[in-house]
């Protein structure tokens, strides 16, 4: 699988075979699934979402159908010719590789590995590089087709838990997830979600996520997948600049479905008009001094 251009990002619109074939109708390259488990899963209470400074705070708790229902929505999407990723977590690395590997039935893509949920019991395996590696290995040894590995900026060296990522097989590292964050209530003094803290997305993270993918670039050899704020094509330019070989937009939807398109056609006019040849030319040259 090559990686590159503009994919939906997890989370955002993924639930149906329907939805997520009208995101690839309107531009999106490649669309990632919502994060599936073993067995359906209600999430948290609600408020599960709220604004916040141009973002959005969410803490739906993985809410999902569990795989086996789910695999009806993505052998839809392998009639119509959708190309999607589907994400998938467990709360042991065999849990996972067994989610992963019934998955694969519907011939997906690749497999992204949901390590790094910030308001779900997943959220710390991504802090940990050996229980990474455990998580990566055990997806690996478990499907014959690429697996991604998302990763958090809440984890104090992001760039150890995408190496031990890169030793397990992972052939791409996804960064990143959300940024754990939480808002109050000022009339009523209290926190509005009601798992009280969820994660951030949208533009206040994406200064987080050029950092984040600028030092896996310089560290790692496996291709990196931005995701986190973009919403312009400028974005684009800068995370690609930073090392992203392909770029996931989530919150970014809002503005329209016609993103992807808008996104792709300014990077392209952009490496046009800078001399280059193609978008693969200006990936990580930002490293360069």
């Amino acid at each position: 699988m090559e990686i590159k251009g503009y994919w939906l990002a997890s989370g955002i619109l993924g639930v149906t075979a329907s939805v997520l074939r009208r995101v690839h109708e309107s531009g999106a390259d490649v669309v990632v699934t919502k994060s599936i488990g073993p067995v359906p899963r209600v999430g948290h209470p609600g408020p599960i979402c709220t604004s916040s400074h141009g973002g959005l705070i969410n803490a739906v708790g993985l809410t999902n159908p569990g795989i086996d229902a789910f695999l009806d929505e993505l052998h839809r999407l392998g009639e119509w010719g959708v190309p999607f990723v589907l994400s998938v977590f467990g709360r042991s690395p065999q849990e996972a590789a067994s989610v992963a590997s019934r998955g694969v039935e519907a011939k997906p893509l690749a497999i992204e590995l949901n390590l790094s949920c910030p308001h779900a019991e997943i959220g710390q395996v991504a802090h940990d590089p050996d229980l990474t590696f455990q998580y990566v290995r055990a997806v690996k040894d478990a499907v014959d087709c690429p697996v991604f590995a998302k990763l958090t900026p809440n984890a104090s060296d992001i760039t150890s838990v995408g190496r031990a990522a890169e030793r397990a097989g992972a052939d791409a590292v996804v960064a990143i997830n959300t940024v754990r964050a939480m808002r109050i209530d000022i009339v009523q003094r209290r926190p509005i979600l009601g798992n009280l803290v969820g994660g951030l997305s949208g533009p206040p993270v994406f200064p987080i996520a050029v950092r984040a993918v600028y030092d896996l670039y310089a560290s790692l050899s496996v291709p990196i997948i931005g995701v986190g704020g973009v919403t312009t094509w400028q974005d684009a330019v800068e995370m690609h600049l930073a090392g992203a070989s392909a770029i996931e937009i989530g919150t970014g939807v809002l503005s329209g479905l016609d993103v992807f398109s808008r996104v792709r056609e300014g990077v392209m006019t952009y490496v046009q008009e800078t001399g280059f040849s193609d978008i693969a030319d200006i990936v990580g040259l930002a490293q360069r001094r």
